[in-house]
């Protein structure tokens, strides 16, 4: 090997070595495990599963009207705005519903509707969101995409995108960025309806209020509150508003169903109990309240009950088909067109919950004007084909309805929900009242919010940098594959941690049998999982108390690990982003010397080369042959 070779390895061994030398300095760790029969954590101080409370401070509101009316649009929207600078949009409120979503520009197949179109081109602020572990991509495996299809066969599909969301001009919150889905593809009533589309409040990482709670900029609860018969209108808050006096309270199990549920054990007609059995309102998804459904369906047995209580009490009354002969429905006249008169023919219905809180129901809570037979009204109240009893906007029309999340419970008051608007815009507003009477034995003063302080890691000498476990699921449906990334909201909800910090990292299958790895990793801004929020979790796994929602199948835990924060992560994450430049400016500045390096050492060589060539001037030259001229110099 010759000396330029030489030289050459040599300054690729020294460019090397000034690359990764901090590798050489460090250590390598094993991961820490810890066994399922770990026994030596600390015990819990409240072995209650801890709530995501936000701090003591007073967060902002987002207070919004609501337009149209539940019978003549079969919805109530608000109005929100979207990109910079922003674009209005008229949304349905839908509890039932996690993703929001309007029509883009680009749509292929969408209706005509309310408002024109999002462009996102005319938006300085709007980002595609690009494909990734924790979405569903489209074809090209470069964008992440939505899909969400309805009961009534309609559906609604396009492109998942951050933009800037603002509430209004009557809301304290500030505009806030946001994922939502700007549609290519709609069917069905989305594709029909004046709407211009959803705003999804359910439960879900891509809910807007999930993705306000997570951001730290409201409290985990809100409130709807829908106007009355032939009133229309009413009032939105996203965050938290103080539960007014004589407010009844249902508990809300969020493993129960992924909707929001009641705890409906018992209805009352005229103060009179039908003595159902409480099991027949727990089918299924349970007793749910949706928004964006029009009517009340309840099982079969429930529904022929109520049905026969209510035509028992108001005999005086006549019974005529309903306005649409393809439906049978339940109607009477003779009670006069005055609404407000309407409670001096039909009965009160009571419905009880598990509690012993009972929310009255008024007649506009049940029923709906004929449409062609004058004083004549009918039934809001049909038979479920399921055996779920799903409650819609009818029933808690001049209802403020408080969804807290937090504390896992739903909140029912009967008032006025034109006028709370009114109030609610006006600063230092009161509280809202009841204008009804609600039974007094079952109505209870709310207890004040408990405030949970900042907590402080424990002393411990370890960090622990990702939490990892494996469960196997058994499914009862093998022809349908369960969206088992799904399960991340409800895991991060038991565990007390941020959706983000859920990753499902392997799945395998055989048969019905499904395993499942999980990774539990820090939160975005931290570099390792705080010592209490990782003993608190893997007590949980310790003592098998993590409960996941029966609706993906029985399942089993079966093992699980934490792994220590190495040591040097920290200092190799810091040193990279302190010498980043310094590492990238040193590759440069070597590869160009190396380069240099290799032209001199090629000119070196040509030049040896060329001496080699030239001959002694003693030496004897070999005869060359005369090369003939050319014609043209011949010629010449």
């Amino acid at each position: 090997m010759d000396r330029a070779s030489l030289l050459l390895i040599l300054l690729l061994f020294i460019t090397t070595v000034s690359i990764f030398f901090f590798d050489l300095t460090t250590a390598d760790e094993s991961p820490m495990i810890f066994p399922l029969n770990y026994s030596s954590l600390p015990p819990r101080v409240d072995d209650i599963r801890r709530r995501r409370r936000l701090h003591q401070s007073q967060l902002p509101n987002a207070h919004m009207k609501l337009y149209d009316d539940l019978l003549s649009n079969g919805y109530y929207t608000t109005r929100l705005w979207i990109g910079t600078p922003p674009q209005e949009f008229a949304l349905i409120v839908d509890t039932g519903s996690t993703v929001t979503y309007v029509p883009c520009s680009t749509c292929k197949q969408c209706g005509k509707h309310q408002d024109p179109k999002f462009q996102p081109e005319l938006s300085s602020s709007y980002q595609a969101l690009k494909c990734n572990p924790d979405c569903n991509c489209d074809d090209e495996g470069k964008l992440c995409v939505y899909e969400r299809r309805y009961a009534e066969m309609s559906s609604s599909s396009g492109v998942l995108s951050e933009d800037l969301i603002s509430f209004g001009n009557e809301s304290q919150l500030s505009p806030q960025r946001a994922v939502f889905g700007c549609e290519n593809v709609e069917t069905g009533d989305l594709f029909s309806q004046r709407a211009d589309g959803i705003m999804g409040l359910g439960r879900g990482k891509l809910s807007v209020v999930d993705q306000l709670v997570d951001k730290g900029v409201i409290e985990d609860t809100f409130s709807l509150c829908y106007g009355g018969m032939e009133v229309g209108g009413g009032a939105m808050v996203l965050g938290k508003i103080s539960p007014p006096a004589g407010m009844v309270f249902s508990h809300s199990d969020p493993f129960r169903s992924p909707y929001y549920n009641i705890d409906l054990k018992q209805m009352h007609v005229a103060g009179k109990s039908l003595k159902l059995n409480p099991k027949v309102f727990n089918g299924k998804h349970g007793t749910v309240l949706d928004s964006g459904t029009t009517y009340a369906y309840f099982p079969k047995e429930a529904f022929i009950a109520i049905k026969a209580a209510v035509i028992k009490e108001i005999p005086s009354l006549k019974r005529i088909h309903g306005p649409d002969p393809n439906y049978d429905d339940v109607c009477f006249s003779g009670a006069g067109r005055d609404v407000a008169e309407i409670h001096n023919f039909f009965p009160e219905i009571a419905m009880e919950f598990g509690n012993g809180q009972k929310l009255i129901l008024s007649p506009e809570n049940y029923l709906f004007r004929h449409t062609k037979v004058r004083g004549a009204y009918c039934l809001g109240i049909f038979p479920d084909r399921d055996s779920t009893t799903l409650l819609g906007g009818i029933v808690v029309r001049n209802t403020l309805v408080t969804y807290d999340r937090e504390n896992d419970k739903l909140g029912f008051l009967k008032t006025n929900c034109s006028d709370l608007w009114r109030r609610l815009a006006a600063p230092d507003s009161p509280a809202p009242t009841s204008p009804v009477s609600q039974n007094k034995s079952s109505s209870i003063s709310p207890s004040p919010a408990t405030s949970e302080s900042s907590t402080t890691d424990l002393p411990g000498v370890f960090r622990v940098g990702v939490i990892t476990f494996e469960v196997s699921i058994s499914v009862n449906n093998s022809s349908q594959k369960p969206e088992f990334s799904e399960m991340a909201d409800f895991i991060a909800h038991e565990l007390d941690i941020k959706s983000s910090q859920v990753h499902l990292l392997n799945i395998s299958s055989r048969g019905n049998e499904y395993r499942l790895k999980w990774g539990i990793f820090p939160a975005q801004s931290s570099e390792y999982i705080s010592n209490t929020t990782a003993l608190n979790i893997m007590l949980l796994l310790k003592e098998n108390r993590l409960r996941l929602p029966g609706q993906f199948g029985s399942y089993k835990l079966l093992e699980w690990k934490a792994e220590q924060k190495q040591k040097h992560d920290a200092f190799v994450r810091s040193w990279w982003e302190k010498h980043v430049l310094g590492v990238v400016a040193g590759v440069v500045i070597s590869l160009l010397v190396t380069s240099a390096m290799i032209k001199l050492v090629l000119v070196w060589r040509r030049r040896k080369q060329e001496e080699a060539t030239y001959e002694p001037v003693s030496a004897a030259v070999k005869e060359q042959e005369l090369q003939p001229l050319s014609s043209d110099t011949s010629n010449a």
